[in-house]
């Protein structure tokens, strides 16, 4: 809840009446647009994948415009992607959209809350902006205007300073306005970063035209007051005595006074030459600063003031109007005495100061062109937005994103996801990109929550530090989508071969192993590494698929069952998945001694298939009970860059009759840990298991042999390998 806001009954009651609340939340959920791969699409906050978000937590236009939409510009023009949303419109779903968050004088609420807890979850980046003390009750004691506010005005503003003091302490670090900002946010976040208030590129627009047209007044000078609020009066008292004395000597002298701030009696004598603005609209400041000949800016000095920033200089010094201000915070650390601006400690030096300007227009004129060379060069959003950018691409958490084809489970799925979950736990900033139908906004793994961002449905503007293409068709993302920092693809088998003669996609899939890109290629395969190097001449970095081999723990087979059990898995949609090879074996077995389960994510059982139950999308965490329940795996296939299913049936203490082929020789050993049957020979695979079935060394053999095997394969020992995969040490 803003300061101004809770600080005065008029002052809410003014921005009520002209619909300030209505105006600045309507500003900030506005829907943005972006153009995203040539197209214009919609940057709705709730949509847009993006680098991050600021949650405007402040009611009135003049902070969140400073502090908001400044900001974003500056960011715009570090080639940072951001977005905006009021506070009251926050979900935590929004952490999956954003790499960071900025609560700019944010309030909490339940789901503010929930919002920072999810995005440090996600290893998201959650920062604190604020530009004004209004942080704790004991900072804001010197602001005399609370005297005049009732018990009940009070309590409300003292409840948003402590909501604000709490959503400040769950964030990561703070972004400032001045110095004395930083240092007491410094006691509440462990990191405290400075970026002053600076001009939006409109503004030093608006400052320009206004110079262009400002009016020629050779007859009178007149002093500007630009008062912030109402609670400003007692700082133009400390001056006050000198206005009365200098309108009362120079009789051109005129003052203008805009804002809330009630005339003192004092300079009834001189009303007639006092020029009165209210508020108005920001685009018409320029102007009206632009028409007085000296800015005034006094302040009293109290760490609340100090804390203030020096948008009154900068605004002042845009329009070329000199300003004399109060030696006061971050005044006194910008504006360089005598230079760009005066500054002064006392009564006597603001008569001095004000004189001289008076009397003096070169000296006036050298002020404000100083001013004026200064601020546009460091106080204007799109000359200073490089420490801006260089910051939040410093505080970032590193992020990673793997595109899919589609979210359906596959075994080559399922080890993207569980080097999902590995990165994950190392730090990552961890996005699965779908390019598939499927509206999912996570998918779950080992107990992690993994993000998905729709390719279709989310605009992706944000940068990727690392991005891996999972499969031939993913590849193309990285001809359209350019802010990606290392490419790699993970090649899982040759995908040339997953089409047969005839089929264009046949060409497409191959294409994309003599790509000219810029990427790594990778492999959970050795076969893979090898073909990839002598095919296609390309290089790859291979690390060890890895098993759950506490999760697929071993029963002992005791083939006492009235009914041998045999397993067939796989996809009867694929020809190179070969299941129809495993029924016809099947049929050379004797039907009242073999009971056949057939296990499938996608194909179903054919007509010809003998099937005495089948298993369709059967959840992964189900799927070490389908093999422990069976005795023997047939697998049939006639490619596989790694072939899962009989190393989860060996860790189960099962047994596997397998047709090797260069995705399983990786590590099964004919006669040790399995037995191998010829595909011309499909009475070497019903001799295989009726061997398995009668010969009891043979299984102790094979069972010992299996297991060790499967242990070998634990993803706690392969992890490192993995990560070394995406440079990760």
């Amino acid at each position: 809840m803003s300061e101004l806001r809770m600080l005065a009954h008029k002052t809410v009651k003014t921005y009520k009446e002209a619909g300030a609340k209505k105006v600045v939340k309507k500003a900030t959920v506005k829907l943005l647009r972006h153009i995203v791969n040539g197209e214009m699409v919609d940057g709705s906050p709730n949509k847009t994948f993006a680098d991050v978000l600021f949650i405007n937590g402040c009611y009135l236009p003049h902070p969140s415009r400073y502090r908001v939409a400044h900001q974003m510009e500056q960011l715009e023009a570090a080639n940072i992607s951001s977005n905006t949303i009021f506070y009251t419109d926050v979900t935590p779903e929004l952490a999956r959209l954003y790499r960071v968050f900025v609560f700019f004088r944010c309030p909490y609420t339940e789901q503010v809350g929930e919002l920072i807890e999810r995005a440090k979850e996600d290893n998201k980046v959650v920062l604190f902006d604020i530009d004004d003390l209004v942080i704790d009750r004991e900072y804001t004691k010197s602001i005399q205007y609370l005297n005049k506010m009732s018990d009940q005005e009070k309590q409300e503003y003292y409840n948003g300073i402590d909501l604000t003091q709490k959503t400040l302490k769950m964030c990561d670090a703070a972004i400032t306005t001045t110095e004395r900002m930083a240092e007491e946010l410094s006691k509440y976040v462990p990191q405290v970063f400075i970026n002053r208030n600076v001009a939006s590129d409109e503004m030093l627009k608006l400052s320009l035209d206004a110079q262009k047209n400002k009016g020629k007044q050779e007859n009178s000078l007149t002093l500007g007051y630009f008062s912030g609020s109402i609670t400003h009066d007692a700082d133009f008292m400390l001056i006050l005595p000198v206005i009365k004395k200098l309108m009362i000597k120079y009789c051109n002298l005129k003052l203008a006074l805009v804002g809330e701030i009630t005339v003192p009696k004092e300079l009834e004598d001189v009303k007639d030459r006092i020029i009165f603005h209210k508020f108005g609209d920001w685009k018409e400041l320029p102007k009206k600063i632009a028409s007085v000949d000296i800015n005034l800016a006094p302040l009293e000095n109290s760490i609340f003031n100090e804390a203030k920033s020096e948008n009154k200089w900068v605004e002042a010094a845009l329009v070329r109007v000199p300003t004399v201000a109060s030696k006061v915070g971050a005044f006194e650390h910008m504006i360089e005495n005598g230079v760009t601006g005066m500054l002064c400690d006392n009564i006597q030096e603001w008569e001095n100061a004000l004189e001289r300007l008076i009397t003096d227009k070169k000296y006036r004129k050298k002020i404000a062109d100083n001013a004026f060379d200064y601020c546009k060069e460091n106080c204007t959003s799109v000359y200073s937005a490089q420490r801006l950018g260089n910051y939040i691409k410093q505080i970032m958490k590193p992020n990673i994103a793997f595109i899919l084809p589609v979210l359906q489970i596959s075994g080559g799925a399922l080890v993207i996801l569980k080097h999902c979950v590995m990165l994950k736990e190392a730090g990552y900033d961890v996005t699965i990109i779908n390019q598939g139908n499927e509206e999912d906004e996570y998918v779950y793994k080992d107990g992690a929550r993994i993000n998905v961002i729709s390719y279709k449905q989310n605009p992706i503007i944000a940068h990727l530090d690392k991005a891996v293409a999972t499969l031939w068709s993913t590849v193309d993302f990285f001809d359209v989508f350019s802010k990606i920092g290392k490419r790699y693809y993970n090649v899982q088998n040759f995908e040339t071969d997953f089409y047969e003669a005839g089929d264009y996609l046949k060409i497409k899939a191959n294409r994309t192993y003599n790509s000219s890109l810029n990427m790594k290629y990778i492999t959970i395969s050795k076969w893979c590494q090898k073909w990839l190097l002598e095919k296609y001449g390309k290089e790859s970095q291979y690390a060890p698929n890895g098993l759950y081999v506490d999760r697929f723990y071993p029963v002992e087979r005791k083939f006492d069952r009235d009914k041998i059990r045999i397993l067939v898995e796989g996809n009867s949609d694929d020809y190179y998945k070969n299941v129809d090879e495993s029924f016809k074996i099947i049929d050379l077995l004797d039907k009242d001694k073999y009971e056949i389960w057939f296990m499938s994510y996608q194909g179903k059982p054919k007509e010809n298939y003998r099937v005495d139950k089948f298993m369709h999308q059967v959840p992964y965490e189900k799927v070490p009970n389908v093999y422990r329940e069976c005795d023997i795996l047939l697998k049939s296939s006639l490619l596989e860059s790694f072939s899962y299913p009989p190393l989860e049936m060996m860790a189960t203490g099962g047994f596997v009759v397998v047709a090797p082929n260069d995705g399983n020789v990786e590590y099964l050993e004919d006669g040790k840990n399995c037995l191998f049957y010829n595909h011309d020979n499909l009475n070497s695979a019903k001799e295989a298991i009726e061997k398995i079935v009668n010969d009891a060394a043979l299984r102790r053999t094979l069972t010992e042999n299996a297991r060790k095997t499967a242990e070998q394969r634990d993803w706690k020992k392969v992890k490192t390998d993995i990560l070394s995969l995406y440079d990760i040490e």
